[in-house]
């Protein structure tokens, strides 16, 4: 066994650079979602185009994370850090530039690069720089960056597509990826213990295939329907790749995931939180916005601007959260995040061509408080699960199912949203446009209402005794 050299480290230096490169990644996420129809116009592309710039990111994520233990035990975490950062922002350079939508594809994919590594690897480093019982708080700052950076984007891209332009959307991340980057090269250090494990090519090819494949079946399903031939075929290209990856994993000497993972049921139950609670994210930031935009008829800025308060508390409770966590467990906190989340949701299934401002404003930050309660608590409980030997492989796991969930949560949410379209322009042949869209996201809302209670059935069997 190798190990990096051992070198002095202020660890809340280190976690906050890593965190704000994280931010900006999954601020990329959802902040292009505002300018989806000035792309439209401009690039002279459909929506079913248009929904690539999201699918893309999502679909590089998928494929990438998992690599991601393997690559922590072959890099240290100084060079892992630098070189998502160079992709982060040679991405984010060619985005902004983008004269045509096949440059800003590119531009997205690339950053894509920099946010598959730079998840796996903050998770994994907080795990390793801070006690088991200080976590909690540190995790709640983290929660806060997962959730706020999806959720704020709309606010934030808003004010800049009409301000300014979708392009000032890349080129501020630009600066701020920029600047992170000449701190962190001063403040990262090698924390982890570099190993060298034996490379597996066809694992890879493997688990490529397979997080691959679910996440374009699922995509390209917004554009059609789950039944269309091609939707079905690549989700059983990629169960099948999944499944011969796992068997793999079992019986190969040094396996690019450990399996093991998954004997701890507690382990197991905090991925099904946070795999409900990131399709919630996904959907909510792809639905509000359309909502808002096609049935209420605001302007960017302004559905932004509705969306902001949830986003903003997130941000002021995710730490209390945090540091609350080290002291009580995460027992009170994922049950009563559910149940505010699905009441939430249930009142935006409500939403109408004429609902008040305040009234979505309301609602949505119920969901937002319910989310900050469940995520923090859920990752952390979950990996504390896992003995010290296995957070590479769990942070990875985890983070893959994040973008998998979030990837088919956007599906879900748009393909909800078409169907109850369809049905209510099938009963109302005089509908209008802002009707149908009010339809189709209650609709939506009310099968999202369903998830977040299937997620509050599962907290009831939250075991509060840790492993390690």
């Amino acid at each position: 066994m190798q190990s990096t050299e051992k070198q002095a480290f202020n660890p809340n230096v280190m976690a906050f650079a890593l965190m704000l490169a994280a931010f900006v990644g999954l601020f990329s996420e959802t902040a292009l979602n505002m300018a989806f129809t000035n792309l439209m116009v401009e690039f002279s592309i459909s929506a079913a185009t248009v929904q690539w710039l999201a699918t893309g990111y999502l679909l590089v994520l998928g494929i990438l994370v998992p690599v991601s233990a393997l690559l922590i035990q072959w890099f240290s975490t100084r060079k892992l850090f630098i070189i998502s950062m160079i992709f982060s922002i040679v991405g984010t350079l060619v985005a902004a530039l983008a004269v045509n939508f096949e440059m800003l594809l590119v531009g997205r994919i690339i950053q894509a690069l920099g946010t598959g590594l730079v998840l796996p690897l903050l998770i994994n480093v907080l795990l390793v720089i801070y006690p088991i019982h200080k976590r909690g708080a540190v995790m709640g700052v983290m929660g806060l960056v997962i959730v706020a950076a999806p959720a704020i984007a709309p606010t934030i891209s808003g004010l800049i597509v009409d301000g300014l332009g979708w392009n000032f959307i890349f080129y501020i991340s630009a600066v701020l990826l920029v600047v992170n980057f000449i701190f962190g090269v001063k403040v990262i250090k090698d924390v982890s213990t570099i190993t060298k494990p034996k490379i597996d090519v066809l694992s890879i090819i493997l688990s490529t295939i397979g997080f691959g494949a679910i996440v374009y079946g699922f995509s390209i399903a917004g554009d059609s329907s789950m039944s269309d031939p091609m939707v079905l075929l690549s989700l059983a290209i990629g169960v099948v790749a999944l499944v011969i990856f796992v068997i793999r994993q079992n019986k190969i000497e040094h396996p690019m995931l450990k399996m093991t993972v998954f004997k701890y049921p507690m382990f197991n139950l905090s991925l099904l939180f946070i795999i409900i609670v990131m399709m919630l994210i996904l959907s909510s930031a792809i639905l509000l916005p359309m909502y808002l935009k096609g049935s209420l008829l605001v302007s960017s800025a302004m559905a932004g601007l509705i969306l902001l308060p949830g986003g903003f508390l997130n941000a002021v409770l995710s730490p209390v959260v945090g540091r609350s966590f080290d002291k009580i467990g995460p027992k009170p906190f994922i049950p009563t995040g559910f149940l505010l989340a699905a009441i939430g949701l249930f009142l935006l299934s409500n939403l109408t061509t004429s609902t008040a401002f305040w009234m979505v404003i309301l609602f949505h930050s119920m969901v937002f408080i319910g989310i900050t309660l469940i995520i923090m608590p859920g990752q952390t409980y979950g990996l504390n699960q896992l003995p010290p030997q296995l957070y590479p492989d769990g942070s990875a796991v985890m983070s893959t199912l994040q973008q998998v969930a979030g990837a088919v949560g956007t599906t879900f949410g748009i393909l909800l949203m078409t169907s109850g379209q369809k049905t209510f322009a099938a009963a109302n042949a005089s509908a209008t446009v802002p009707q149908m869209m009010s339809a189709g996201v209650q609709h939506a809302f009310t099968w999202l209402a369903v998830l977040a209670v299937i997620g509050f059935v599962g907290s009831l069997f939250i075991k509060t005794k840790k492993s390690n």
